[in-house]
Parts: C-alpha cells; sequence; structure tokens
C-alpha cells in the first residue's frame, strides 16, 4: 500500500463532503488490509501447527457449527453455507475424524442427521481465537521502516 502525500493547501481547497468520503474510503481500505493480514496470519500459525490442517470448507463448516445457533443438520449446512449435502457430509466426515463435531440421528425425526459440538472441537475453537488474538496484535506492531517492510509498516501504522 502507498502513501497517500495530500499538501495543507490540498486539503484546504477540497470540499469537506469530498474530504470525508476520502478519508472513509481510506479507514475501510486500511481496515479490509488489516483483516485479510489478520485472517492470513491466523491461517499460518494453524498450518504450523502440528496436528490436522483444516480445508477452507471444512473450517466454515466447523465454525458455522460452533459459532451459529443450533441444532444443525446437515440440509441446514448445506443451504446456509451454499454447497451441497455430499460436500457438508464429506467435511463432517473429517470433522468427525478429528473429534472436532460429531452426527447423531434426529431423535424427533430419524430421517435428520444433527451435526454436535465436542469437547475437543470447543478447544480447537478456543486456540484458533487465541492465535487470531495474537495475530491481531501483531498487526498493530510497527517494525522500522526499511526498504524491504516499508509497505508492512505503512500498512500496520494505520
Amino acid at each position: 500500500m502507498q502513501a497517500i502525500r495530500v499538501s495543507m493547501s490540498q486539503l484546504a481547497k477540497e470540499p469537506r463532503e469530498s474530504l470525508f468520503k476520502r478519508m472513509d474510503t481510506m479507514a475501510v481500505q486500511n481496515t479490509s488490509d488489516q483483516l485479510v493480514g489478520i485472517f492470513r496470519d491466523t491461517v499460518v500459525a494453524l498450518v504450523r501447527r502440528d496436528g490436522h490442517d483444516l480445508s477452507a470448507r471444512q473450517l466454515g463448516v466447523f465454525l458455522t457449527v460452533y459459532l451459529g445457533e443450533g441444532p444443525h443438520t446437515v440440509r441446514g449446512l448445506a443451504s446456509t453455507l451454499n454447497v451441497s449435502k455430499p460436500a457438508i457430509t464429506r467435511a463432517l466426515d473429517r470433522l468427525g475424524e478429528l473429534d472436532l463435531a460429531k452426527r447423531k440421528t434426529d431423535p424427533q425425526d430419524r430421517r435428520s442427521v444433527l451435526v454436535q459440538r465436542t469437547a475437543k472441537g470447543s478447544t480447537f475453537l478456543r486456540d484458533i481465537r487465541t492465535v487470531m488474538t495474537d495475530a491481531e496484535a501483531g498487526s498493530r506492531v510497527v517494525a522500522p521502516a526499511t526498504p524491504a517492510n516499508t509497505e508492512n509498516a505503512t500498512r500496520r501504522a494505520v
């Protein structure tokens, strides 16, 4: 990201509405860049950990189950995530292998399968939150400006 240089005389000449619009756009862009950086740092930290990695789809299913109001069904998850039921089933197979989620037949409708949280999954979610908090804290740290990291220093300073 390049630094935007505006002289005081330019600011004085620019209509107030236009100036506020430009400042809002810059704030949104910086926030978006910061969020993408936090996401990247989180994914990298999760990949570097010992253990198994989750695909984007598996992580999406996992987070939907743990952060959304339940009960969750295969059909409901497929609808929410706009993917096929077999794709949800494959993701749940993997989450089940890792004991991050489990399936149970719905006692009220034996044709339906409920997706349940597990203790190991709750621990994994807590770990993700910790990693994200660390990544967010790291995104606020400003590195010394050198030619190699000037862009990163500028991005993190905002």
